[in-house]
């Protein structure tokens, strides 16, 4: 049977200071997308409030623009699927075999409080699938929790974009909060790449992590080896 993959993308367009703009980081989207592709998945595209994903500037520029992101900004239909996004109440999770949560800073302020996209995250995981993020991403798992009470992420492996990464990108004072050490406090057993921006994935079951931007194909073919 065809499997199907739930992306999550952010309807964040800014820092809490309006004139900072942020937004979906759009290779971590169209990476995986491209890796879920060739392997023929179904593939949909949900967001905290449904509709319009707007796009991170700092993702259309070199280096971090390449093929997959221009050929998905150059194509009409690609860019209808971030315009019109669905929201979480037009999902059934029982439709889905993994959700995977892009990235971008814009996430850190809608994904982790969005209940909807809780309630996904909760039954496509008690139902058996893969949850997985890259980056950000993880914000969307921080409150995230199972029917017993307890936190999905909780004494599990994972990762996400590090403090070290906020400071080095110098968005270190933009950003809300410390997702590194967010995690950590919800008892997740966080780990890093040696060096910032290298390619790093964990894998813990079905909990399937990448840190940064760079680690996003290797993020979706772990989900396919999972799969």
């Amino acid at each position: 049977m065809t499997k199907r993959i739930l992306h999550v993308v952010t309807n964040v367009g800014h820092y809490e200071d309006p004139s900072k703009p942020t937004g979906l980081w759009l290779s971590e989207l169209t990476h995986a997308y491209h890796v879920f592709e060739e392997q023929g998945y179904e593939q949909r595209i949900v967001s905290p409030n449904g509709g319009l994903s707007p796009l991170e500037p700092r993702a259309l520029k070199f280096p971090n623009y390449d093929k997959t992101a221009k050929a998905w900004r150059a194509d009409e239909a690609r860019m209808a699927l971030l315009a019109n996004t669905a929201s979480p109440d037009e999902i059934d999770s029982a439709d889905f075999d993994a959700i995977y949560f892009t990235g971008g800073h814009a996430v850190m302020f809608d994904f982790p409080d969005s209940e909807g996209l809780q309630r996904i995250t909760r039954e496509i995981w008690e139902q058996g699938g893969i949850v997985s993020s890259v980056c950000h991403g993880y914000c969307g798992l921080l409150n995230t929790k199972l029917s017993d009470g307890s936190l999905l992420i909780a004494d599990r492996k994972l990762t996400g974009f590090a403090w070290q990464e906020e400071v080095v990108a110098r968005v270190d004072k933009l950003v809300p909060y410390n997702a590194e050490q967010e995690s950590k406090q919800r008892g997740a057993l966080y780990e890093k790449a040696l060096v910032p921006f290298a390619v790093k994935v964990v894998i813990d079951g079905r909990l399937v992590t990448g840190q940064n931007p760079p680690s996003a194909k290797a993020t979706a073919k772990a989900v396919v080896s999972v799969l």
